[in-house]
């Protein structure tokens, strides 16, 4: 047993590094920019800033102010992919950290942690298949006045519907879902042929299902934008560089952990111009559960998105 000691003691060690590097990763707040070609030919380009998964608390003052600056962007528009809140006293908290972004035009939906209270649970349970279990016996979140407030300040609601706004000179029609892994996307009510007379035609969802993506790319919407995976928050690092993003190990849906966060196509094999295909782009997310604030090989981000013209 004396000779297990110095086995268990580097043990220890070492697992109390790994924590600490995992706490420390999960507060590297990463602005990610990415080019999206899919504008019409001598359209100027449009800068679409993306957020997601912000899981805000109150006590959260670094990501709040890091939250705020993203307003120096200045944006030609905001996606909201949900899962603003992480507590019943956030929701004033989120709408004066996006401060001035909510000046912008934005679009927004939410996801099962803005309706409902997150508990403690075993944080790696998400790398296990999906039991279909739900947590919503809990207290519910003001999720109405997150509602309030980001419509009062003009941007658009897709809870399951379909929308239209005009950013700069561009067109854009919009489609949106309420939550998928709650099962709350109502499909057939914004299915139906994207606008062909829109210059852009953009899909909003909380979670990247399956079903949703095979219904928004079958209907042509141009790109389809998602949060929910949190990018794998505990992903395989690549040792010779540590703040490339590692290979996820699940996404907590449906969706194959390849394709867990980034620009991608839907179907996975199709290319730009196949019919009932569209870009897909999943954000990795600014938070995390408050009951777990770790990430490993996959730091919190938000994602700078410029439509630019398709190659002719």
């Amino acid at each position: 047993m004396r000779a297990l000691a110095p086995v268990l003691g580097t043990g220890v060690l070492a697992g109390a590094a790994a924590t600490s590097y995992a706490m420390w990763e999960a507060r590297q707040y990463t602005l990610r920019r990415i080019d999206v070609p899919l504008l019409p030919a001598g359209m100027r380009p449009l800068r679409v800033l993306h957020l997601s998964d912000i899981h805000m608390t109150p006590g959260q003052k670094r990501k709040q102010e890091w939250l705020r600056g993203l307003a120096s962007l200045e944006p030609d528009l905001v996606i909201d992919t949900g899962d603003n809140l992480a507590h019943r006293d956030a929701v004033p908290v989120v709408l004066d950290s996006l401060g001035a972004l909510l000046d912008r035009p934005g679009v927004f939906v939410h996801g099962s942690n803005d309706y409902f209270e997150p508990g403690f649970r075993n944080p790696f349970s998400y790398l296990t298949p999906d039991t279909g279990k739900r947590y919503t016996q809990v207290p519910a979140l003001p999720w109405g006045d997150l509602s309030a407030g980001m419509s009062g300040a003009g941007w658009l609601d897709l809870t399951n519907r379909t929308s239209a706004l005009v950013v700069g000179e561009t067109r854009i029609s919009f489609a949106g879902v309420d939550d998928p892994h709650l099962e709350y996307d109502d499909l057939p009510a914004v299915a139906g042929p994207a606008d062909p007379s829109a210059d852009v035609r953009l899909a909003v969802a909380h979670a990247p299902y399956l079903r949703v993506l095979d219904q928004f790319a079958g209907d042509g919407y141009d790109a389809i934008i998602a949060g929910h995976t949190h990018g794998g928050q505990v992903c395989l690092p690549y040792l010779s560089h540590l703040q490339r993003p590692g290979r996820a190990l699940a996404t907590n849906c449906d969706l194959e952990p390849a394709r867990a966060r980034g620009l991608h196509r839907h179907p996975a094999d199709s290319r730009p111009g196949d019919p009932g295909s569209a870009w897909m782009h999943v954000s990795a997310g600014l938070g995390t559960s408050p009951y777990a604030r770790i990430r490993v090989a996959c730091r919190p981000e938000a994602t700078l998105l410029t439509l630019v013209p398709s190659p002719s």
